[in-house]
């Protein structure tokens, strides 16, 4: 890439290249401000390409395909270029046909660390997240709203039970969105890893409460499996000092049942990771950081891959560089693009293909 990036996002566009935005760089001199720079990965060429800026840099921010091809880009934390801004409300779009950015309406609330969901109706379900101002006001959302395509808005919908950050948020085949886990902070005395989840049911714009989930994990990620399950995996818990408290352990969520089983554990405990879904519905975890009792924060190259048919995880071929942080996105010929993150000594502009 041309740009060192930790925390950007990459999102697949309808010709097939990857758009990759945000995030921010880390050097012997501390952090860089959000970025507002954006590139564009070919894999007819393997090159990447700069295209046009955000008009405001950011990063914990989230970029979601439309069902137009645009893509929708919201809140996150801001940078105006020479100032940190905290969580931001403001929302972008951007037309591959143009490679241009157009302002469309802000969020009601600004946030960062939410997540995303594009749902069946064509509307996109914006969650929890945090308020953070730089400050001690950091108070986590309980709130979720949805942005209209077609109207360019947003509109508030029901809250969820308890505000959230760092949480896995997954489509279901019912139509309905899981929100698990995640982070939680009253902004005062108290914050800790959460197990609870919760549905979101468009028609009715209500949540419901589920299953818990065996152990509370916030930096996970969670994935629809082909067989309609949801497979969550690793992150991390303050349930157990055990390894760093970074988890090895996997568990699926059934929506006929709102119950959580546990899966086999992977190999190695880790959060901040990236996971993809393979053509085959195989999935393949990569990096994060792991526990080492002489290194804090210890970046990982080694990748896993997990079997839907067998409950199963299995060692695959490691990365050349240790990476968190970073993303992985499965190509339109079945090659899975890593890029950017954090190796432990410094942000990366490196990318990679697993095939």
């Amino acid at each position: 890439m041309s740009t060192q990036r930790i925390g950007h996002t990459a999102t697949l566009l309808t010709n097939g290249k990857v758009f990759v935005i945000g995030g921010y760089t880390l050097d012997e001199y501390g952090y860089s401000l959000p970025l507002n720079s954006v590139e564009l990965y070919d894999p007819l060429t393997g090159l990447w390409t700069r295209s046009a800026n955000m008009t405001i840099g950011r990063l914990s921010h989230t970029a979601i395909r439309l069902a137009n091809g645009k893509v929708l880009v919201a809140g996150g934390s801001g940078s105006d270029g020479s100032n940190a801004l905290g969580a931001i409300s403001s929302a972008e779009l951007y037309d591959p046909s143009t490679g241009l950015w157009t302002g469309t309406g802000n969020m009601t609330v600004a946030r960062q660390g939410h997540t995303a969901t594009l749902l069946t109706n064509g509307k996109i379900l914006v969650a929890g997240g945090s308020e953070y101002d730089g400050y001690r006001n950091s108070g986590f959302l309980n709130s979720a709203e949805l942005y209209d395509p077609s109207t360019r808005s947003w509109t508030k919908t029901g809250d969820m039970s308890i505000g959230r950050q760092n949480q896995i948020s997954v489509l279901l085949t019912n139509g309905k969105v899981l929100v698990a886990g995640g982070y939680y902070f009253d902004g005062y005395d108290y914050g800790g890893s959460i197990n609870s989840p919760e549905l979101y049911n468009p028609s009715t714009g209500l949540w419901t409460p589920t299953g818990n989930m065996s152990i509370s994990r916030q930096f996970s990620t969670g994935s629809l499996l082909i067989n309609g399950k949801v497979l969550a995996v690793g992150g991390e818990t303050d349930e157990t000092f055990t390894n760093g408290g970074f988890l090895s352990s996997t568990e699926l969520y059934d929506p006929s049942t709102g119950l959580w089983t546990n899966s086999s554990n992977m190999n190695t405990g880790r959060m901040t990771h990236a996971m993809c879904s393979l053509a085959n519905g195989t999935m393949l975890v990569t990096g994060g950081v792991g526990y080492d009792p002489n290194v804090f924060m210890m970046p990982l190259n080694d990748t896993e891959l997990y079997n839907p048919s067998t409950g199963l995880w299995s060692k695959t071929d490691s990365m050349k560089i240790a990476r968190a942080l970073h993303t992985a996105t499965l190509l339109t010929n079945g090659k899975v693009l890593v890029a950017g993150g954090y190796s432990g000594a410094a942000s990366l502009d490196s990318a990679e293909l697993y095939y």
